[in-house]
């Protein structure tokens, strides 16, 4: 029998005290989304990405709110990392160490 821990996101996070960490991470678009084409890059191999400005936050992130402006059609992998669980805690730390947020 195998016996597999599972662990709930942390209640006790919100992206209402977040500094939008997740934001920073490249995303690659694995499906259609609607996500508009001025947010869209490609690289040599025609893979898609997202686009991040200079700052390195995600070109659809609102600097004023830290909202996503295109919430409705964001890529897959924006739709599936999770409000308070290990990769969203882990991002939250490191850009704690690195003074960069949260």
């Amino acid at each position: 029998m195998i016996n597999e821990e599972i662990i709930l996101p942390d209640p006790n996070v919100t992206c209402a005290d977040c500094a939008a960490c997740c934001c920073r991470l490249d995303v690659t678009l694995l499906t259609e989304t609607g996500v508009p084409d001025r947010f869209i890059e490609v690289d040599e191999f025609g893979a898609q990405y997202m686009v991040h400005l200079q700052d390195g936050w995600c070109a659809a992130l609102d600097r004023g709110t830290m909202k996503c402006t295109i919430y409705e059609n964001r890529p897959l992998v924006c739709r599936e990392f999770v409000m308070g669980d290990y990769e969203c805690l882990f991002e939250r730390a490191a850009n704690a160490e690195s003074g960069e947020g949260a």
